[in-house]
């Protein structure tokens, strides 16, 4: 007989349902979408590149032992603390370069600070997890300085390949990110509403699944030859290799941290099934087996 569902794997299955669904408008720029979405993918499409040349990166991510054991709500408070700290550094600089090239030809129509940006919705989490003087009890990690400076040099430099860093990060917050905030909520304890996990509300997308549509189409509609294509997909692998250095840093300082209460009351996931797809694509999670 099936299993029963626990509620994680509701909560997957959740956002499965909404992955899928074709019924709710998106508000925000009706006509673009509209337009934009009525034009036929090619293969020469930078989002089909990405897609078919970031596979095995992918695959390598979703992986690490980072995030199987998240994702089976295996999380230490205090690990989490530190990763959210890494994305404070990350996203306050690749928002930074985003403002200082929002006119750059190459990344403009990609610039959607009100629906994305994360660094605000992190100082909140920050807060919350250290204290109102937050700003002095963090430093920026060894893995994650090395992130945050290719950001930087990227976007002084060669503007265009932010591209790969903001669509690796900002989709993959939008889709399996949805999955991580419920999983460390029931996992650590969190307040239902929403202390320590607002890196992952999006208040100004209606429709996520919408958006994604429509980013990828102003991604597509970019002026840019193949070879620069080229360089963004390079690129966007190296955001694969970049997260997967702060995911093994974690790691390392995991296991040196005493061990936490965790599974109190109902259990996060039941062990059985595939516990190990990628954050950045949760369409597919919560598949529950016999």
């Amino acid at each position: 007989m099936p299993s029963e569902k626990t509620e994680v794997q509701e909560d997957f299955q959740e956002v499965e349902d909404i992955e899928e669904s074709e019924n709710i408008p998106y508000v925000e720029e009706p006509q673009d979408e509209d337009q934009e979405q009525d034009t036929e993918l090619k293969p020469t499409d930078l989002s089909e590149l990405l897609k078919e040349g970031t596979k095995e990166s992918h695959e390598q991510a979703e992986n690490t032992q980072f995030v199987k054991d998240f994702l089976k709500g295996r999380i230490k408070k205090e690990l989490f603390k530190l990763a959210t700290v890494a994305l404070y550094f990350t996203y306050s600089t690749l928002e930074e370069e985003i403002e200082r090239n929002k006119d750059h030809p190459g990344f403009a129509p990609l610039y959607f600070p009100l629906e994305l940006h994360r660094k605000e919705a992190l100082e909140k989490d920050l807060e919350f997890f250290y204290g109102p003087e937050w700003k002095k009890e963090i430093k920026c990690s060894e893995a994650a300085q090395e992130y945050v400076e290719r950001i930087r040099q990227l976007g002084q430099h060669e503007p265009e390949l932010l591209v790969a860093h903001a669509y690796t990060r900002y989709m993959g917050d939008l889709s399996g990110g949805q999955v991580l905030k419920k999983v460390a909520q029931r996992a650590l304890h969190l307040p239902s509403t929403g202390e320590g996990i607002q890196f992952y509300v999006f208040e100004n997308v209606t429709n996520a699944q919408r958006f994604k549509q429509l980013y990828r189409a102003r991604m597509n509609a970019l002026d840019l030859d193949m070879e620069t294509k080229e360089r963004i997909v390079a690129e966007a692998n190296e955001a694969f290799r970049f997260n997967m250095k702060v995911f093994d840093e974690l790691d390392k300082i995991g296991a040196t941290l005493t061990e936490e209460a965790q599974g109190e009351g109902l259990p996060l996931h039941d062990g059985k099934g595939d516990t190990c797809k990628c954050p950045y694509y949760a369409a597919k999670q919560g598949r529950s087996e016999e």
